[in-house]
C-alpha cells in the first residue's frame, strides 16, 4: 500500500509553481517542505503566465492507495503579486473550494502552515501574494460527501493533520497504531485516543501533547484493551460524535462496513431522555447523525442527548476493558462535531 499526499499539499504546490512562473522559474515539479513529514516532490501538470504579476498552475491530487474522492482531481492556484498589504500571503477560496457558514474559506491550519513555510520565502520584498485556490470538480465532488451537513458549503475543504495521506482503512494499520500506543504508554499513563483530523485538533486545543495522542481509526475496542494491558490509567476518547456514539450501542469496531446503528442509538437516547414522540419519530427518519444533531440543536435538547451518550460511551468502554482484562482505567469521553466544536 502506497502513501500519497493530502489535498493541502497539492494546493500549496500549485501556488509555488505559479509564483515560480511569475519569477520566470518554470518547472515541471516543485519541492515542498512537508513540516513534520520531511520533503516531497510534487508534479505540476501545467503553469501559465497571465500577466507580469499573475500566473496560474495546476497539480493533480494523488492521495496514494486510499479510497479518496479527490484522487485525480485537478487543484488550481491563481496567484497575483501585488503591493504589500496587511498580510504577506492572502489565501482565498475560488470555485470548488468550500466556505464555512460564516463565509470564511475552508482553508485550515495545515494548508496555512505549508503556505507560510514554502511560499513566504519566495515573495519579493514589498509585495503580497494573493492566492486563490480553484477546484473545478470540487462542487460536484462535495455533493458526494457530508460537507454541507458539516457547515462546509459549495465545495471541498483544505483540511488535514498531516501532509502525508496514509492508507488507514486496511487492517495492517492496526499494528502501526498498537506500536505507537506502546511507545507512548511507556512514557505516560495518561493517553488520549482520537478519531479523525478534528479529533486530533480538539485534543491539541484541550492541552494534550503529541506524545499523549494515539490514533485508533475504527479499532477502538482493540486499542482500549491494548491500553489497559500496557498500564494506562487515564484515557480520554476524543472524536466526531457520528463515529464515537457507536460505542454507546456496544459497537467497538466503528467501521460502517461492519455495523452502522447510529440512528437507532440516537433514537434510544431520545426515548431514554423522554423527548416528545413526534420529535423521536422525526429523528428516526433522518439520514445522518449530523442531521439529528442539527435537529436537536433547533429544539434545544442537544446537550441533554449528547451528555447521555457521552456517559453511555464511558460506561460501555469501561465495561469492555473489564470484560477482556483485569485492569482499571479512568475513562473520559469528549464528543465534537465535524467542525471540531464540542457538543456537550
Amino acid at each position: 500500500m502506497e502513501s500519497g499526499y493530502t489535498l493541502p499539499v497539492f494546493a500549496i504546490a500549485a501556488a509555488k509553481a505559479a509564483i515560480f512562473a511569475i519569477l520566470k522559474k518554470n518547472s515541471s515539479s516543485v519541492e515542498l517542505d512537508l513540516l513534520d513529514s520531511g520533503w516531497g516532490t510534487i508534479e505540476i501538470s501545467q503553469s501559465a503566465i497571465i500577466d507580469e504579476n499573475t500566473a496560474i498552475a495546476i497539480a493533480i491530487s494523488n492521495p496514494g492507495d486510499n479510497l479518496d474522492l479527490t484522487a485525480g482531481t485537478p487543484v488550481w492556484a491563481w496567484v497575483k503579486l501585488e503591493p504589500i498589504g496587511t498580510e504577506p500571503i492572502i489565501l482565498e477560496a475560488g470555485e470548488g473550494l468550500g466556505r464555512t457558514a460564516s463565509g470564511e474559506p475552508a482553508i485550515y491550519q495545515l494548508a496555512r502552515n505549508l503556505a507560510e513555510v514554502n511560499l513566504l520565502p519566495l515573495i519579493p520584498d514589498q509585495l503580497t501574494a494573493r492566492i486563490r485556490f480553484i477546484l473545478p470538480e470540487g462542487r460536484a465532488l462535495a455533493k458526494r460527501t457530508s460537507n454541507a451537513a458539516f457547515g462546509i458549503l459549495e465545495g471541498l475543504s483544505l483540511l488535514g493533520t498531516s501532509a502525508i495521506s496514509k492508507p488507514l482503512s486496511v487492517e495492517d494499520k492496526l499494528t502501526e497504531f498498537r506500536t505507537d500506543l506502546q511507545a507512548k504508554a511507556a512514557s505516560s499513563h495518561q493517553i488520549a485516543f482520537y478519531i479523525g483530523a478534528n479529533g486530533y485538533q480538539v485534543a491539541q486545543n484541550l492541552g494534550f501533547q503529541p506524545s499523549q495522542l494515539v490514533q485508533t481509526a475504527n479499532w477502538v475496542g482493540a486499542m482500549l484493551v491494548e491500553a489497559a494491558l500496557l498500564g494506562v490509567t487515564e484515557l480520554t476518547l476524543i472524536g466526531y460524535h457520528g463515529k464515537l456514539l457507536k460505542l454507546a450501542g456496544g459497537i467497538f469496531n466503528t467501521s460502517s462496513h461492519l455495523a452502522d446503528a447510529r440512528i437507532d442509538i440516537l433514537v434510544r437516547a431520545a426515548v431514554h431522555e423522554q423527548l416528545p414522540l413526534a420529535l423521536i419519530q422525526e429523528i428516526e427518519g433522518l439520514p445522518t447523525a449530523e442531521a439529528v444533531h442539527k435537529l436537536l440543536v433547533e429544539h434545544g435538547c442537544d446537550r441533554q442527548i449528547f451528555q447521555y451518550l457521552t456517559d453511555q460511551i464511558t460506561q460501555r468502554a469501561t465495561a469492555y476493558i473489564q470484560k477482556y482484562t483485569d485492569r482499571q482505567i479512568e475513562i473520559k469521553t469528549i464528543l465534537c462535531d465535524r467542525l471540531g466544536q464540542l457538543v456537550v
